[in-house]
């Protein structure tokens, strides 16, 4: 079974410790979503992982050997990056000719058609390429790439929301399709939900969750109905936000415990993912 992991990796930038002891692995033929706020060390992981820069201590293991011992190990990792490492002078279709020079599994004949799909210009330079166009650039390249771990950073960044949609769709026909990994890091939260099946929540450099997306969203709830009835039941749990419209109130709880038969007419369902993501960072941040 293919894997990646992270291994005691910590990173440090002068005073700045952007990474801590991180442990952890992302398995073979699955969606791993990679959440964290601002500065919390996702960018460092990924750019560890794909050997662009070192790690202060620890190691990336491939497969069970060391990335540094064997260099066809990185072979099977393609990082798509938040910023444009393409030449600026190099047209649309030249990256997808150079890629095919690297990577001998990418799909040149798909990205025609992807990039069609989203009306990118072949022949347009990647220097005059929108924000939009140019994520779109790095999307599909990491779509037809092929290999066993593909890492998505920021990947619908200047996106509209026809776009958004059409790459979540394509990377999950491209994961039913193939046996590659995805590992999309992103702020859009909500989008990827109903996309994830495992979450790797990062912190302050400090991995604070790694388990599976179910497992993560049964750690809370949300309680709807009038606000009376919101207010009694919820006296003396752990709230950690609500809405309210008129006298309807929904309440977002922070709680393990089996949910009471009784219920008084509330309705009860699971909590919003980035609401329990928000608590649980706020809470590292607070400790």
């Amino acid at each position: 079974m293919s894997k990646v992991q992270a291994i005691n990796i910590s990173k440090n930038f002068d005073h700045t410790i952007a990474l801590d002891n991180v442990n952890l692995t992302f398995d073979e033929n699955k969606i791993y979503g990679l959440l964290g706020r601002n500065g919390a060390g996702k960018t460092t992981l990924l750019n560890i992982i794909s050997n662009r820069i070192f790690p202060t201590s620890g190691q990336i293991v491939i497969n069970n050997v060391n990335m540094n011992d064997i260099e066809s190990q990185i072979s099977d990792i393609y990082v798509v990056s938040e910023k444009n490492l393409f030449p600026a002078g190099m047209t649309v279709k030249d990256v997808f000719r150079w890629t095919k020079e690297f990577f001998s599994d990418f799909d040149e004949n798909k990205a025609i058609k992807l990039s069609k799909e989203f009306h990118l210009p072949r022949n347009k330079k990647t220097k005059s390429l929108s924000t939009g166009y140019l994520t779109i650039l790095k999307d599909i390249v990491g779509l037809c790439v092929n290999t066993k771990f593909v890492f998505f950073d920021e990947p619908v960044l200047g996106l509209d929301a026809n776009h958004r949609d059409m790459f979540y769709q394509c990377l999950l026909k491209c994961y039913m399709d193939n046996n590659s990994t995805f590992v999309i890091s992103t702020h859009l939260i909500d989008e990827v939900a109903n996309l994830v099946e495992n979450v790797v929540i990062i912190d302050d450099g400090k991995i604070i969750k790694d388990t599976t997306c179910e497992e993560l969203l049964s750690l809370g709830y949300t309680v709807s109905g009038t606000r009376e009835n919101v207010d009694a039941f919820t006296k003396g749990k752990n709230v950690i936000g609500e809405d309210i419209l008129g006298n309807m109130k929904a309440a977002y709880i922070l709680s393990a415990e089996q949910l009471p038969d009784n219920t008084n007419g509330l309705e009860i369902s699971k909590i919003n993912l980035q609401k329990l993501f928000i608590e649980l960072t706020k809470k590292e941040a607070e400790q």
